[in-house]
């Protein structure tokens, strides 16, 4: 008995024949019978308008099949430091790393290869940037989600480019974006702007062993942000302990008197330890000033009363002063008035005129002359 199968491939389809699990050829559109005695065919069927075709068989049907995946497919084949980019009906479809093979069919879709040689540099382009990625959030399109990497870096930032885990490249503000399929992309950002690191509730002793504890603030820059993180592991970090021992070595040198006398001393001891080798560095320490000391409770006390005594002390001195001031006064004064009638006279007069001042009524005996001389009679 004899048994045909038939198979249908439309317009719009291409088939891939199977006889007991082999693959025999490609079917083109039509109707295919085959005689089927003791064997089975088998047909797999693909829709050209699905360009991308993925198939176990890949491999094998390029290397023994390859005048015919030639005459069907658009083969894209990547080298080892190469990308491409596949744009289907010129739409990004697809992005292949290096060593990698992928087939297309012809025919329905336009299919369109662009390829990228990563040993020239991984950074995208500006005009590949714009078709891949989002300027707004650096949001990559889909389809080369894993093969692209973007980064934004604000105004005012920098961003360290590394590669493989090497710092390679500074970046200045703006979007960027980086093959990613062949090394590990990363971009650290960085703020350039002028900022405050607080080190707070130092507790040092001063060298009559008073316990302060003291706030600091200090400003502070990166010039050189590559040159920062390749010598020190942590700048801010560093920053912060060599602040505190710049703060115990001008605390701890002096006694408390004299830190209350010049309290910018230690600013300037402070300013002085961290200048020149965080400047070779790359960070400029801008400034460092003491916020806070504060006293323990029973040194406020104590201290609260010297100034007490102090301030009292000055103001029996000043009252001295004055008195003695007053008293030489008059004594200068007498001695006019002892050689001088006129003066004695106008002295007198002077007297009379603030005696009389608030007086309601004045009765004279004797002219002036008695009343400068004798009994004054006041009635009010």
């Amino acid at each position: 008995m004899w048994f045909i199968q038939k198979f249908i491939v439309r317009k719009h389809e291409r088939g891939l024949l199977f006889k007991d699990g082999d693959f025999i050829k490609f079917l083109a559109p039509g109707i295919h019978r085959f005689y089927a005695i003791k064997r089975r065919y088998a047909v797999e069927r693909f829709d050209l308008s699905n360009a991308a075709f993925e198939h176990r068989l890949i491999d094998y049907l390029v290397e023994a099949e390859r005048t015919e995946v030639d005459r069907l497919f658009h083969v894209v084949e990547t080298h080892a430091d190469e990308v491409a980019l596949v744009y289907l009906n010129e739409r990004a479809a697809a992005a292949l790393g290096p060593a990698e093979r992928k087939l297309y069919w012809k025919g329905v879709v336009k299919v369109r290869i662009e390829r990228f040689d990563l040993s020239e540099g991984i950074a995208l382009d500006a005009r590949l940037t714009k078709r891949l990625v989002n300027g707004r959030d650096a949001k990559v399109l889909a389809v080369v989600d894993k093969a692209v990497y973007a980064r934004i870096v604000p105004d005012g930032h920098a961003g360290l480019l590394t590669v493989d885990g090497e710092l390679t490249d500074t970046l200045a503000a703006g979007l960027h974006a980086y093959w990613n399929v062949a090394h590990a992309v990363g971009v650290e950002l960085v703020d350039l702007r002028i900022k405050a690191l607080e080190v707070q509730g130092q507790e040092i002793l001063t060298k009559d062993k008073v316990a302060l504890r003291i706030n600091v603030t200090a400003t502070y820059q990166y010039l050189d942000v590559a040159k920062a993180v390749r010598a020190v592991k942590d700048p801010l970090d560093q920053l912060y302990k060599e602040i505190q021992f710049g703060l115990r070595a001008a605390v701890g040198t002096r006694k408390l008197d004299a830190l209350l006398e010049d309290k910018t001393a230690i600013d300037r001891d402070i300013a002085e330890h961290l200048g020149k080798r965080f400047a070779d560095i790359g960070i400029s320490v801008i400034s460092v000033g003491v916020k806070d000391i504060i006293l323990p409770g029973d040194m406020k006390e104590l201290l609260g009363k010297v100034v007490e005594a102090e301030k009292a002390a000055q103001a029996n001195v000043i009252r001295r002063r004055e008195e003695t001031n007053a008293t030489r006064s008059l004594l200068n004064t007498a001695k006019v008035m002892e050689s001088n009638g006129v003066a004695l006279r106008l002295k007198e007069l002077e007297t009379l005129e603030k005696v009389t001042e608030n007086v309601g009524s004045l009765s004279v005996v004797g002219g002036l002359e008695g009343l400068l001389t004798g009994l004054v009679n006041i009635k009010s």
